[in-house]
């Protein structure tokens, strides 16, 4: 499962580690009742930003606006800046963290 998953960057780095965080995010994913492909994306991109987090990926960013699931403070600056702009709130260059999260809780 874990190796046909087309999400996941660099698979010939994947370690243990890496495998054993996506095989539990997704089995808590799918205990909360997401569907199985739902539930292969976040796990992939959970260890991914991972990854990232850690410099073991050549991609430093995302394009992503971060896991749905997850509290807007957990969120990247560029995942909350993504999520911004897919809502076309005006500014949101000029905004800090705390201005983009409350910009995109009063859009919500």
């Amino acid at each position: 499962m874990f190796r046909d998953n087309v999400l996941m960057d660099n698979m010939s780095e994947m370690n243990d580690k890496d495998q054993r965080q996506y095989e539990h995010v997704l089995q808590s994913e799918l205990d909360r009742g997401k569907s199985k492909q739902q539930a292969k994306e976040i796990a992939a991109r959970t260890v991914n930003k991972q990854r990232r987090e850690e410099g073991r990926t050549p991609e430093k960013t995302t394009e992503g606006t971060g896991n749905p699931n997850s509290r807007l403070e957990d969120r990247t600056v560029h995942e909350l800046r993504n999520r911004a702009a897919e809502l076309n709130i005006s500014g949101r260059s000029d905004m800090n963290k705390e201005k983009r999260i409350q910009a995109i809780r009063d859009r919500n």
